[in-house]
């Protein structure tokens, strides 16, 4: 029996490196810890001295993964824009270290919704790529370690997208190139190559070997429910009742708006 409902792309996304700049947060922890007073490595990068002691800050941050700077915020809201409407089922990953405050899925999530991806689904496992690929039966996933890349494609049925920032790295375009990975340089380009994907598999059967016979009859009409849900279900206040006042000013924040044009907050 068709139940005319389309089945959806199941993507993986990693944080740090691809959403948020982890890099620049952690080389301004090694500097507030002092490390400029302390010896660099010949290549200019935190030696491995001033890493332990920035991690050593780090851990005793409160909620400190609440604090990076995401590199494109209005693509991770476009991203929630994108999985509402084609149906993707959309897991973020990370194997970010405990710091004091909150725990890290809840750090995550809260800096995830924060940008305008509500609701969020957070892995935080430190096994591989490839098993969680595996697990979670992913399509795709983006991430700027082409060795979780490969794992990914070697160890599952996954595709991989390797986030490449830095214009002047051609030995990672190289290296994963030749091993099937595709490479982006941007959030941006990622969600274009993953749109153009999901329509390639909705439009011709055999399209791609893992992704074949996912096409059926697209349903017509806007989500059932908002593409804001803390419109209606708003967030808790600390003591676990939503206040009235918590109610008005997490409305307030969020525009009170909803569609895909939502833009994040910078």
């Amino acid at each position: 029996m068709t139940t005319g409902v389309r089945m959806g792309l199941r993507l993986g996304f990693d944080l740090d490196g691809v959403l948020a700049d982890f890099q620049t947060a952690l080389t301004t922890a090694c500097l507030e810890d002092g490390g400029a007073a302390r010896p660099t490595s010949s290549s200019g990068d935190p030696s491995t001295s001033e890493l332990k002691h920035a991690w050593r800050r780090i851990v005793r941050s409160e909620n400190w993964w609440t604090t990076l700077a995401a590199y494109e915020p209005d693509q991770i809201a476009r991203l929630y824009a994108l999985s509402r409407r084609h149906r993707w089922e959309v897991f973020f990953l990370t194997k970010r270290p405990t710091t004091t405050g909150d725990t890290v899925q809840v750090q995550t999530q809260s800096w995830i919704e924060r940008h305008g991806y509500y609701l969020p689904s957070v892995a935080t496992v430190p096994s591989s790529r490839g098993e969680i690929a595996r697990a979670l039966r992913l399509d795709l996933i983006v991430d700027d370690q082409l060795i979780e890349c490969t794992d990914c494609v070697s160890a599952s049925a996954a595709k991989a997208l390797l986030m490449v920032r830095d214009p002047n790295d051609g030995d990672s375009r190289g290296q994963a190139l030749s091993q099937g990975i595709g490479v982006v340089s941007t959030l941006a380009e990622s969600l274009d190559v993953i749109e153009r994907l999901d329509t390639m598999v909705h439009s011709k059967s055999g399209a791609l070997a893992r992704l074949k016979n996912w096409f059926s009859l697209a349903t017509a009409g806007a989500p059932v429910l908002p593409m804001n849900p803390r419109d209606t279900r708003p967030l808790p206040s600390r003591s676990g009742a939503a206040t009235s006042d918590s109610i008005d000013a997490e409305r307030g924040r969020r525009g009170g708006g909803s569609g895909e044009g939502e833009k994040a907050e910078h």
